[in-house]
C-alpha cells in the first residue's frame, strides 16, 4: 500500500457528528456520547474509503487567534459566547458537545491517532503546515471550503469535503475548483479574500461576488495585481475599480487573516496506522465498555487493523 497522510480537521467532524448522530444512547452516567460515537463511525469510515497509512486529527489550539481578531476584529466574533482576556475567547459550543470534547481525545489518543495543535492557532494552520510539509499525498477531511487553497494536483494534495454529509462525500481536485469557482486552488485564498465570507466575519470587498472575484483574478491573476490595476485605472470597469479602492484597509489585512499559516514548525508524525497491540485493544475496549460507545468503537478497530 502507498503511503498516504490523511489530515482530520477535527472540530468540523465532531460538529458533523454531534449534530448528525441523535442523544438517544447515552453513558451509564447520562451522558450525552453521539458526538463521540459518531466521530468513530466517521473515522471508521473515511480509513475504509480512503486507506491512509498516516492520520493526524487537527485540533483547535485556539478557534480564534488574537492575530487575526487584531486585523479583522469581526473575525469569528458571532460566535463568541465569553471574552477571556489572558486566552483564547470561548466559541459558542452546545454544553453536550462541548462535555463530549475529552472523552472524544481520549477515544482519538486509545486508537492511537495523533492529536496535534499550535497554540494560537486553529486547526486549519495545522493542516497547512503538515500538508505543506508532507513527502506523500494527503487527503484533507473537512467541511470548510477555505482549505481548498491547499488542493494541490502537482503535490497529490485533495479535500475530502463533508458538507453534503458523510454519505455524499466530495474529493475536491484542482478540477473541481476550478469547476466550482473559476479560480485556481493557488487562487482560492485571494477569491475569498475579495467575496468575503458571512459564516467567518470576513466582510469581503462590498459588491463583490463570487462572479466578479472570479473574473477579476482571470484577468489579472491574484489579489497583488487585482489592486495594482485598479490603482493604474486599467483592466476592470470603473465601479469595480471603485469598489477595489475602497476596501483598501481590509484588503492590506484580509488576506493574513484568510491564508492558512502554512509555516509553522511542525514535523508530520511518522507512525503508520496500525493494528492495536493486545493491551492498547484491551484500553480502547474498556473505555467503550464505560462510555457506551458499543460498535462505534468495534468499528473503528476493527478497520485501523486492516
Amino acid at each position: 500500500m502507498s503511503d498516504k497522510l490523511m489530515l482530520l480537521d477535527t472540530a468540523s467532524l465532531y460538529f458533523r457528528a454531534f449534530y448528525g448522530v441523535p442523544d438517544k444512547v447515552k453513558a451509564p452516567d447520562g451522558s450525552s456520547v453521539n458526538a463521540v460515537r459518531g466521530l468513530l463511525d466517521i473515522v471508521a469510515k473515511l480509513v475504509k474509503l480512503y486507506e491512509p497509512t498516516h492520520i493526524v486529527a487537527c485540533w483547535d489550539d485556539d478557534w480564534r487567534p488574537q492575530w487575526r481578531v487584531d486585523l479583522i476584529p469581526s473575525y469569528k466574533a458571532h460566535r463568541v459566547v465569553e471574552v477571556v482576556a489572558t486566552g483564547p475567547d470561548v466559541e459558542e459550543v452546545p454544553d453536550p458537545l462541548e462535555a463530549q470534547l475529552p472523552l472524544i481525545r481520549e477515544a482519538l489518543t486509545a486508537l492511537g491517532i495523533p492529536i496535534v495543535g499550535v497554540s494560537e492557532h486553529e486547526a486549519d494552520d495545522v493542516i497547512g503546515a503538515l500538508a505543506t510539509r508532507a513527502t506523500m499525498p494527503v487527503d484533507i477531511v473537512t467541511g470548510d471550503r477555505d482549505l481548498f487553497q491547499l488542493v494541490d494536483d502537482g503535490r497529490s494534495i485533495r479535500v475530502v469535503y463533508t458538507a453534503r454529509g458523510m454519505s455524499n462525500l466530495e474529493v475536491v481536485s484542482d478540477e473541481t475548483v476550478v469547476k466550482k469557482y473559476g479560480v485556481l486552488p493557488s487562487q482560492y485564498a485571494d477569491f475569498a479574500t475579495l467575496r468575503g465570507d458571512a459564516s467567518d466575519g470576513l466582510p469581503g470587498v462590498a459588491g463583490v461576488g463570487d462572479k466578479t472575484a472570479a473574473t477579476l483574478l482571470q484577468a489579472h491573476g491574484d489579489l497583488a495585481q487585482i489592486r495594482a490595476a485598479a490603482a493604474a485605472g486599467d483592466g476592470m470597469s470603473a465601479g469595480v475599480r471603485a469598489k477595489i479602492l475602497a476596501s483598501s484597509a481590509y484588503l492590506d489585512v484580509a488576506p493574513t487573516v484568510v491564508e492558512v499559516a502554512r509555516a509553522l514548525d511542525i514535523t508530520p508524525p511518522t507512525d503508520a496506522v496500525r493494528a492495536l497491540d493486545p493491551a492498547e485493544s484491551d484500553v480502547a475496549v474498556a473505555l467503550a465498555q464505560r462510555w457506551n460507545l458499543g460498535s462505534s468503537m468495534d468499528r473503528a478497530i476493527a478497520a485501523l487493523a486492516r
